[in-house]
């Protein structure tokens, strides 16, 4: 219901180092994961960052992003973000869910889109059942994890954070080297929480 036709495959990678790196190819996007509780200063300077790279409205508008509002949904955004910007690679199932949610908000702002997904009680019944086991449920006691999506759009190397306000520009790409671009940008995450070994990294390419 909520997948396309085609066959996928995730694979992990870290992004600690270049050392070591393994080529990734046929990658759509790159998602990674984070500790929820990033140092408020760090988002705080990466939303500054984030304005200085302002485009023209007409370039955030070639990419679909949405804000995150329901808890724990970090993977549903994330997939969302991930399938929204490569429809042009991807075949929908006849009675896809996440095809007609895509198609009834492609002209919506990111607020809209948000609270559209609040009110999707299909897409609900999906994220309950993956929240329940996946990192962005927070035990008691524990930190949670968060999901960051990298996509390609337009040749340009895009960050989706539902936390955030707007996509981030991060210049330009291509398929060749958008897995070590993306990479790049998640390093940046580890050296600046100096402290924090936990994340890791995921880019979904076709099997």
């Amino acid at each position: 219901m909520l997948s396309s036709s085609e066959p996928w495959e995730s694979v992990n990678f870290g992004v600690a180092s270049e050392t070591g790196f393994a080529p990734v190819h046929s990658a759509v996007a790159v998602m990674e994961w984070s500790p929820m509780e990033i140092n408020p200063e760090t988002l705080n300077k990466h939303e500054s960052f984030r304005a200085s790279q302002l485009r023209s409205d007409e370039d955030d508008h070639k990419v679909y992003f949405l804000k995150q509002t329901v808890g724990n949904s970090c993977g549903t955004v994330g997939l969302l973000h991930t399938v929204a910007n490569n429809k042009d690679k991807l075949e929908f199932e006849s009675d896809s869910v996440l095809k007609k949610f895509l198609e009834d908000t492609v002209n919506m702002s990111a607020e809209e889109r948000a609270r559209e997904l609040e009110s999707s009680q299909e897409i609900h019944k999906v994220h309950d059942g993956v929240a329940a086991e996946g990192q962005c449920q927070v035990e008691e006691g524990k930190m949670g994890f968060h999901l960051i999506t990298f996509v390609n759009v337009g040749g340009q190397l895009w960050e989706l954070d539902g936390r955030m306000n707007f996509p981030v520009n991060h210049g330009a790409t291509n398929e060749d080297s958008f897995v070590m671009d993306a990479s790049k940008i998640c390093r940046q995450f580890v050296k600046r929480e100096k402290d924090e070994v936990r994340f890791s990294a995921v880019a979904l390419c076709r099997a």
